[in-house]
């Protein structure tokens, strides 16, 4: 640890090779060691890791081009990363655990974290994020472990961006980039790529920076002449108008995609399905948990933002109604706005739902702080009011006395191992009692030739009895009104 004058600018020097358990868990060999055999039933054929696993960064090789006049704007290219966190409230503990799920989030994106930094300061400096004494001493840092990007854990303006990069000498990136560059690694759909699509250049479009010519000025004037009217817009004057102008065809057609999810849902609604939606922090286990109940297949790993676009299947409960359960993008600390405003015809799937199953990670060192950040996303799609129950995953992993304490304070809440399968079905059955049942109770004599009144008696409510007669199929069955009204001609008061 190396400290300065002032007690509220101490830098706390970090190791890369983090104490196990402060990782969040980002990276396990669990991860690596997955066999059809043992976790196939489970999460089905999994085609999509040997896809994504048939592409992978190679540490050292790079085609990018060494003299950036060359080029109008650089990618973001993760190789050897050095992360520098802020610590302004809080714990030295909340500070480690923060700068440890960005070293989670690095790896994820394909980067090998060298080192990390940890300052403590009241607020982060205006000019180069960690002041011009640290920027310094950050520069020796990267240098010494030969490192090519240094990774902010934090939203940083476009002119702290600027300054502390001319003082380190390397590219700088913040955590939102970091985040965003994840999302364009793993978004499959056409929905999410477009989403993910408009929240870069929301990221990008104040932070666009030109090299050499980019910087000179487009002749002005009408119909010609030897510099009629003097200068016209700069070249990033140019590429601003043309970035606004690609977000605002990305948002409409985002407005179309929206129209066609939108009336999926309306038909769930006409049909009266009832509809449950997994929530939770990234890597909590939501994919998992899809696939346990559901059996739908959906791609898991051990890795923050694995799975990003969204996967509704068709569930019983176990009383046989049918219900819909709908995977949604998970969340983190700091979500960047771009990315809540671009997914939130996604999120939408949580504000509609008839159900929220909350899940979070019982083996993370601090799982309050996950709950108390998916909430806040939560209450960002007006889904405040929707019923909730928290589901803690991984009990089996999970220390016991975590577990009974998010259970003491969670009152609507069960302790689940999607892994082992321990409290499933004690989660089906919450499930089942928690959703909304049909409001009106029938019992109906329905002659035979009108079966697909009792079928959708069976779909759309909840059969208490049933007894096939000679004069037809005598059902006692809780429904909504509509279908109540349809069955009320074969009741008992309107036979007599």
């Amino acid at each position: 640890m190396t400290s300065s004058s002032s007690p509220s600018q101490d830098t706390k020097r970090v190791a890369h090779t983090y104490p196990e358990g402060l990782r969040a868990d980002a990276l396990m060999e669990e991860d690596v060691a997955w066999s059809h055999e043992i976790d196939g039933e489970r999460d089905g054929d999994q085609f999509d890791r040997s896809e994504r696993a048939a592409l992978r960064r190679v540490v050292g090789l790079s085609t990018e081009l060494e003299d950036v006049t060359e080029v109008e704007y650089r990618q973001l290219r993760l190789e050897r990363v050095v992360l520098v966190g802020v610590w302004t409230t809080g714990t030295a503990q909340d500070a480690d655990n923060s700068l440890a799920e960005l070293a989670a989030l690095a790896e994820t994106a394909g980067a090998l974290v060298l080192d990390g930094v940890i300052q403590r300061r009241d607020k982060p400096d205006a000019a180069t994020y960690i002041g011009s004494g640290k920027a310094l001493e950050l520069r020796d840092i990267v240098l010494e472990s030969g490192a090519d990007t240094v990774i902010c854990d934090g939203e940083l303006s476009p002119g702290q961006l600027i300054q502390l990069e001319d003082v380190v000498k390397v590219k700088v990136i913040d955590r939102t980039a970091l985040i965003l560059d994840i999302f364009a690694q793993h978004a499959k759909s056409r929905e999410g790529k477009a989403q993910v699509a408009l929240a870069q250049m929301q990221y990008m479009l104040p932070r666009l920076r030109g090299w050499g010519q980019s910087l000179s000025r487009q002749m002005g004037g009408g119909r010609g002449g030897l510099a009629t009217r003097g200068p016209g817009e700069t070249k990033i004057e140019t590429d601003r108008r043309r970035i606004r102008e690609k977000m605002a065809k990305m948002r409409r057609e985002i407005a179309d995609m929206k129209t066609g999810r939108e009336i999926k849902r309306q038909e769930r609604r006409r049909n009266k399905v009832p509809s449950v939606a997994i929530a939770g922090y990234t890597n909590a286990g939501k994919s998992s948990l899809l696939n346990r109940l559901t059996g739908a297949g959906v791609l898991v790993e051990n890795a923050l933002f694995a799975t990003l676009d969204p996967t509704v299947r068709r569930a019983e409960t176990p009383s046989g109604r049918l219900y819909t359960l709908a995977d949604t993008v998970g969340f983190v600390r700091h979500l960047p706005h771009h990315l809540v405003e671009a997914f939130r015809s996604t999120m939408e799937e949580v504000g509609d739902a008839d159900l929220i199953l909350h899940v979070v990670d019982g083996s993370h060192p601090v799982p309050e702080e996950q709950l108390a950040a998916v909430r806040e996303v939560i209450r960002d799609v007006g889904a405040t009011d929707v019923p909730e129950i928290v589901v803690i995953n991984k009990a089996d992993a999970a220390d016991p006395l975590v577990l009974q304490r998010l259970l003491r304070v969670e009152k609507r809440s069960i302790a689940v191992s999607a892994r082992t399968g321990r409290g499933i079905e004690e989660l089906l059955t919450l499930i089942d009692d928690e959703l909304p049942r049909p409001s009106v109770e029938v019992e109906a004599l329905v002659p035979y030739t009108h079966g697909k009144l009792v079928a959708r008696a069976h779909t759309e409510g909840e059969v208490i009895s049933e007894e096939h007669t000679a004069e037809g199929t005598l059902i006692k069955v809780r429904v909504h009104e509509e279908l109540a009204a349809d069955l009320a001609p074969y009741t008992p008061a309107s036979a007599a």
